[in-house]
């Protein structure tokens, strides 16, 4: 009942917001240039067509072959991307077409074109460079996110960290979201790039696959090649809780990956050691019974005198962190914004969106996501694996 209730609630919100974005390009592209019938006409039902899709292709994605699914999914991801970038460039000339009008009042100045016809051929040459410009925008955001992935090289002091273990480096992986664009041969060259960096330990902040471990065992297969001297470890992002959990938590298990459920290990050898902490992802609490970030039970009965580094896949829990004295916290989830202007949007449900943070005296390093999620693109970001040298302030 609960996972119904969250589909609803999804598909309703969903319909909405695309809704409410595609009559606005509908308003703007075809109302106000005034195409004429029956091509209006055919847009409108067409731009219909494309909101029903949307949910459609979440679902498809889940129960159709990925071969088929690709065929049908892939095309609406990609007209989201073009379709959002149009809406923001859209907005950004209706607001400065609002301060003109503005200041043109203020300043006793006349419209800018008073001939009617005038004003409709200058939209028109608006509407065409708009929509020129996110077509540009959208092929080069796919090929930016197909093609570029960073090694994200940060040093980060840690007061209590031993002087022997100076120099200590963390391969950080997130957000791989394996999905019908990133397979088996992506998740190949990922996995032998961050065993190049030869790194002693490496961690995984969630979100996995978008499917379950019966769409993506084959996919997933690479990530048992996964090696470094104190492990791999992994935390629970929110897209664990919408595909297959028990699955997915079990599959890791068998791979050597030592999946941190809001516990601790010690790492390092003899008295030079760190703690190494996970939760479980934000949402969990409302998705799965026994399930949710619990950071007081993974601390409980630590040695203090050892820094701590915490695997949350969402940076929101920076501020428990640092009330709760933890070194260091490894995030993802925001995969830096993944196209602008969505940086500005996911302010709004998180503190920090990518990068190195401080909070008090807690370090946050937000990783931009080594995957990408729903359009095949990025722009204004890049897909990393982030590589952290931990540095001894002894």
């Amino acid at each position: 009942m609960l996972r119904w209730r969250m589909f609803l609630t999804f598909l309703s919100i969903t319909l909405s917001i695309m809704g409410g974005v595609h009559w606005y390009l509908y308003v703007r592209l075809v109302a106000e240039t005034e195409i004429p019938a029956p091509w209006s006409g055919s847009i409108a039902g067409a731009l219909l067509v494309v909101v029903l899709c949307i949910p459609l292709s979440f679902m498809a994605s889940r129960v159709l072959d990925k071969t088929l699914a690709r065929f049908f999914v892939v095309p609406i991801y990609v007209w989201l991307g073009f379709a959002f970038q149009t809406f923001f460039l859209l907005l950004a000339i209706d607001l400065a077409r609002g301060l003109a009008g503005l200041g043109g009042i203020l300043f006793g100045m006349g419209p800018w074109f008073p001939d009617p016809g005038q004003a409709l051929v200058a939209w028109r040459i608006t509407c065409g460079v708009a929509v020129g410009t996110t077509v540009l925008a959208t092929t080069g955001g796919i090929w930016w996110g197909l093609s570029k992935m960073a090694v994200r090289e940060v040093e980060i002091p840690l007061a209590q960290l031993p002087a022997e273990m100076d120099g200590f480096q963390v391969a950080h992986l997130s957000d791989l979201h394996l999905d019908l664009v990133h397979g088996k041969r992506w998740l190949d060259s990922v996995v032998r790039k961050t065993n190049s960096l030869r790194p002693d330990l490496i961690v995984i902040t969630g979100d996995l696959a978008e499917g379950s471990v019966r769409q993506f065992r084959q996919e997933v297969g690479p990530l048992k090649h996964l090696s470094a001297p104190n492990g791999v470890f992994f935390v629970t992002g929110n897209h664990e809780y919408f595909h297959d959990l028990d699955g997915w938590l079990t599959l890791l298990g068998s791979f050597g990956i030592r999946v941190l459920r809001n516990e601790r290990v010690a790492i390092g050898n003899g008295e030079a050691k760190l703690d190494l902490a996970g939760v479980d992802d934000h949402d969990g609490a409302r998705i799965s019974p026994g399930h949710g970030p619990d950071l007081p039970k993974a601390l409980q009965d630590r040695d203090t005198g050892r820094p701590i580094v915490l695997l949350a896949h969402q940076p929101r829990i920076i501020d428990e962190a640092a009330e709760l004295g933890v070194d260091l916290v490894l995030s993802g989830h925001t995969h830096g914004g993944q196209i602008w202007p969505f940086s500005y949007l996911v302010y709004l449900q998180q503190p920090f969106v990518r990068g190195l943070k401080k909070r008090n005296g807690t370090t946050l390093y937000v990783s931009s996501g080594t995957g990408f999620w729903g359009p095949p693109m990025r722009l204004g970001t890049t897909a990393e694996i982030g590589l952290i040298t931990l540095r001894s302030q002894g």
